[in-house]
């Protein structure tokens, strides 16, 4: 029996969500797409990870089932003004359709591998082939079907292959959103067939907004410092938060913060703290946030301009290897430090050794030549 819990499906806030905050104009170009009657069967929302596009395609996808007609000729035919707004209340009886995902809607992300016990590392071809019986059926609703394809750029070739016929010869009344987080990565074929959305980071006050819907008990200081951490992405500011992404930060900080010495009785704390059995996630969130760190120091000194703090210290340790070593320098460091955690994932080195390999790495680096 399976022990997957359809609270944790990766779609779950985003088909939950009642509110979206941010993106006004990208709703805009949708509505308008629609009153004009000439709404194109396929969107691709692009953008960044974590900024709200599962949000939106949820709740553009809940908007179109609720429509029997497709276009403002509908709404002029009954003499009804055109709708103005994307939102469908929460008490709407088909918005627990959509989220319960018994509406006229489905949603293909990569799968639940019950036998690993994780989530597929992409989506494939036999995710794709669910979509037959489902464009071969009746609407329930009586009018569109929706599909939700999150995220298109993690699809394998034969699942790509299998969207594009679909995309080829769309069904009637069908609406596919995909959405992608590197958009190159998927056939130029595909990307030609959709209509375009790109979706920006949220400023910072918008970004604080969406986290005191989702973190109501965190702090404000804590909300700010999650904010600039995810760099405008709600998602992934939410992410850090139950991964303890904001510690690992601070620790990560405080260990580089004297450079070229780094505490020992730390490092080694650290680093068995990483190599602990069941600190898989801790690990991957250690890993992104210090080749993230070290491009964020390289951008300050390639622009000049220094970005706000998050943590305290971080200013300082910020400039402490261009300062020392030179752009060109820090580059190399960034491009050294990330084939070094490249390669200890691809062969499962022990992350202990790695840990300390790294960090030697930047101690080298920022000793006077």
């Amino acid at each position: 029996m399976s022990d997957f819990d359809p609270s944790q499906d990766p779609t779950h806030a985003a088909r939950t969500a009642t509110a979206l905050i941010g993106h006004g104009e990208a709703e805009r170009t949708l509505l308008d797409a629609f009153n004009s009657g000439r709404l194109p069967h396929a969107w691709l929302f692009t953008g960044p990870k974590g900024i709200g596009k599962a949000t939106l395609a949820f709740r553009f996808a809940r908007f179109i089932l609720k429509q029997k007609e497709a276009g403002a000729g509908a709404f002029s035919m009954f003499d009804e003004p055109a709708p103005t707004s994307l939102d469908v209340s929460p008490d709407d009886p088909l918005f627990a359709r959509v989220a319960s995902g018994a509406a006229d809607l489905v949603t293909i992300t990569r799968s639940w591998d019950d036998k690993a016990k994780r989530w597929r590392k992409e989506i494939g071809v036999n995710d794709i082939r669910r979509l037959q019986p489902f464009f071969h059926s009746t609407a329930a609703e009586d009018g569109w079907r929706v599909v939700i394809v999150d995220a298109a750029d993690e699809m394998n070739r034969n699942a790509a292959n299998g969207l594009l016929k679909i995309l080829e010869e769309p069904p009637q009344r069908a609406l596919l959103l995909l959405l992608a987080h590197a958009p190159g990565g998927l056939l130029p074929t595909i990307r030609s067939r959709c209509r375009v959305l790109k979706l920006r980071p949220l400023g910072e006050d918008d970004t604080i907004a969406v986290l005191s819907r989702c973190l109501p008990d965190s702090e404000r200081d804590e909300r700010l410092a999650l904010a600039r951490l995810a760099e405008g992405a709600p998602g992934r500011a939410v992410a850090l938060h139950e991964a303890g992404g904001l510690d690992l930060y601070r620790q990560i900080v405080d260990l580089v913060a004297n450079l070229p010495r780094i505490d020992a009785v730390k490092l080694h704390a650290f680093g068995d703290k990483l190599a602990r059995k069941g600190e898989e996630g801790a690990w991957q969130v250690f890993t992104d946030l210090l080749g993230w760190w070290l491009a964020r120091g390289v951008r300050a000194a390639a622009s000049g301009v220094m970005p706000p703090p998050i943590v305290p210290g971080e200013t300082q340790a910020l400039t402490i290897l261009p300062e020392r070593c030179g752009l060109d320098r820090s580059v190399e460091v960034w491009e050294n430090v990330s084939g070094l955690i490249a390669r200890a994932d691809s062969v499962n080195l022990d992350k202990k050794q790695v840990v300390l390999n790294v960090f030697s790495l930047l101690e080298r680096a920022a000793k006077p030549a």
